[in-house]
């Protein structure tokens, strides 16, 4: 898509001009491309609150020890092998509780 858009835009050059070098890709300036990465990881971030608020309210669904305590890890960020390896499970079980968990959210 990008190379079609860009074979439009182009005009041409006459003089000198058309025989200097063309840049290619994108923005060469450091500052915009800085710019542009932020505002990615901005959109980025406002997606997994979003999520995690729709997580945060279903929560009180969940009911049982095993899967309170897998949740509360799934939200800090682990793994399902290390909470596979905290709680001595091999790796199916964990997959089960976990979608024991979406279940009961889903109810």
């Amino acid at each position: 898509m990008r190379s079609e858009m860009v074979i439009g835009a182009k005009a041409a050059q006459y003089g000198i001009e058309a025989a200097l070098p063309r840049a290619a890709g994108g923005v060469g300036d450091p500052i915009m491309q800085e710019a542009i990465r932020r505002s990615k990881n901005i959109k980025r971030v406002a997606e997994y609150e979003k999520r995690l608020l729709e997580v945060q309210i279903l929560i009180e669904r969940v009911a049982g020890d095993r899967e309170v305590q897998v949740l509360n890890w799934m939200l800090d960020g682990k793994s399902q092998r290390w909470i596979g390896q905290q709680m001595v499970l091999a790796a199916t079980s964990t997959k089960r509780i976990k979608d024991n968990i979406v279940k009961q959210m889903m109810k």
